[in-house]
């Protein structure tokens, strides 16, 4: 679960300008942060396949806002991908 500190943390991190909160760059930084936590919890829980199938929904989701990111600028593309370290 993800505090709301913390959210606001990322958002601030990540934002192109004053009161972003929706940019594809900020959807896809929470969802990375969500992501990491789900997959620690799976590594305590690994029955818990009601919570995994919600991780492949996230997973799932950033995939697409990256290709959309991909397709419209692929600079701000990379840029986030070296900034959450997504790609090996």
């Amino acid at each position: 679960m993800m505090l709301k500190d913390q959210k606001t943390a990322i958002i601030e991190a990540n934002r192109t300008h004053e009161g972003d909160t929706g940019s594809p760059e900020v959807q896809v930084a929470i969802l990375t942060e969500r992501i990491a936590q789900l997959t620690e919890h799976l590594k305590q829980h690994p029955q818990d396949n009601h919570s995994r199938r919600g991780l492949y929904k996230m997973i799932g989701k950033r995939r697409s806002l990256l290709d959309y990111l991909m397709k419209k600028d692929i600079e701000r593309y990379r840029t986030l991908i070296a900034k959450l370290g997504i790609r090996k």
